[in-house]
């Protein structure tokens, strides 16, 4: 089984640091990156980091990696409330799919507590801030393992 994770990374996401540092922080999505390629080194994975604005390209993302990846590591941000589309092309992906979200999503607005992606997910993270990324690797990492014994 490939040990390649997708990092992937919905709306806005690209102004991470910069967009409501009161609940999102102030680590940029580079920060993010570089802490989760250093921990995928450190946990014998391959990395690849996406955002997109775009839905069809995370969907794009998620088809490629059905050919190509081990596991899925997706915060599809505002997409986490509306899109059926990424809920059906993750249905499609059969290794482990982990969904990360910085800020409680509970504590927040109600639209904010449905996830279609949770529907999929093989566990989900929220409120931690940019360690649910380290997590949600982590995770990935064991349930690859286990598939692989």
């Amino acid at each position: 089984m490939s040990r390649l994770v997708l990092v992937l990374n919905g709306p806005n996401l690209n102004l991470l640091g910069k967009r409501q540092p009161h609940i999102y922080g102030h680590e940029t999505l580079a920060d993010v990156e570089a802490d989760c390629r250093l921990l995928a080194g450190e946990l014998g994975l391959e990395l690849r980091f996406h955002q997109s604005n775009r839905e069809y390209e995370l969907i794009d993302w998620i088809h490629e990696a059905r050919e190509t990846a081990g596991g899925i590591v997706i915060n599809p941000a505002a997409f986490t409330h509306t899109s059926v589309a990424i809920l059906d092309a993750l249905h499609m992906f059969e290794g482990p799919v982990i969904e990360v979200h910085i800020s409680n999503v509970h504590k927040r607005e109600a639209f904010r507590h449905h996830s279609y992606v949770s529907l999929r997910a093989d566990g989900v993270i929220a409120g931690l801030g940019t360690m649910g990324y380290q997590l949600g690797l982590r995770r990935v990492a064991q349930l690859l393992d286990q598939a692989k014994a």
